[in-house]
């Protein structure tokens, strides 16, 4: 079963979206103006409040970051470019979002199944199941998810899972006025973007490269790919990103390891010591 999508600034004429295939969001920060659209349009469809802080007094960022009521924050780095001929101040923007991992963090750490892979193979949260106990807030290596101290819920980006089944794209990549955010399925949306990544680098910037896409930075550490992907221009710090996020089993893994040794190395040492008082 198919749905015919409506014509949006990152979706060519006639798409469909079918059920089975994976999509996802290509956002390209080198074409971001930080009109922050996409913002208004996640917070209006998905009836999510305004920040009650107002002004943050950061930059243009009247967001911070994402939260349970933050679907969408557009991130705004401000460096001094020394380039020779570019002397002077650059902006990095960045429209950041919920990356629906693959493998997904949360979703491993989820303890009654509240967090689910959809047939876009986007991560939603069923908050009819959600029991507010947090555990996916740390497996998160994104600080995406969080939980609202208003319904005790987990809450994170939903890929616009019900404008989906519909048919339609989401609204954040609907409204983008530059194609920043582009949505579709997520093998077109890679092809797409390499071909990006090498018109940057013809034309001189080579400091552009991808993160998300298969080994590459940001799909290291047990995390195979997002669905949610970027071109950057600088290191992935630098826009709050981790370079090698991990799923919360490659955390525990070592460490448990390492008591595990621990605590043999000091059974052995007690062995020892006793053993030489009985002699």
């Amino acid at each position: 079963m198919s749905f015919d999508l409506p014509h949006g600034c990152g979706n060519a004429e006639g798409d469909v979206i079918e059920p089975g295939r994976a999509y996802g969001f290509f956002t390209d920060t080198t074409l971001c103006i930080g009109c922050k659209a996409c913002e208004v349009a996640c917070k209006e469809w998905n009836q999510l409040p305004a920040e009650e802080e107002g002004l943050s007094g950061m930059s243009y960022d009247n967001t911070r970051d994402l939260s349970a009521t933050t679907w969408r924050h557009v991130a705004f780095v401000e460096q001094m470019d020394e380039a020779p001929g570019h002397a002077g101040p650059r902006w990095l923007m960045m429209s950041d979002v919920c990356k629906h991992c693959d493998p997904a963090p949360c979703l491993e750490a989820c303890p009654t199944g509240a967090i689910f892979r959809t047939e876009f193979d986007s991560v939603v949260v069923q908050q009819d199941i959600c029991n507010g106990c947090g555990y996916c807030v740390p497996a998160c290596p994104f600080g995406v998810v969080d939980v609202d101290e208003v319904d005790g819920k987990a809450h994170k980006c939903t890929l616009c899972y019900d404008r989906l089944k519909g048919g339609r794209e989401p609204a954040c990549a609907k409204v983008c006025p530059t194609d920043s955010i582009q949505f579709g399925p997520l093998d077109d949306l890679i092809g797409r973007a390499q071909e990006r990544t090498r018109a940057l680098h013809e034309r001189g910037e080579s400091d552009a490269y991808l993160y998300g896409t298969p080994d590459s930075p940001g799909a290291t550490g047990g995390i195979k790919k997002l669905n949610a992907f970027f071109l950057l221009r600088d290191r992935p710090e630098v826009y709050g990103l981790p370079a090698a996020p991990s799923l919360p089993s490659r955390r525990i893994a070592p460490a448990f390891g390492a008591g595990l040794a621990a605590f043999a190395g000091l059974a052995l040492a007690a062995t020892a010591l006793l053993g030489g008082g009985r002699r």
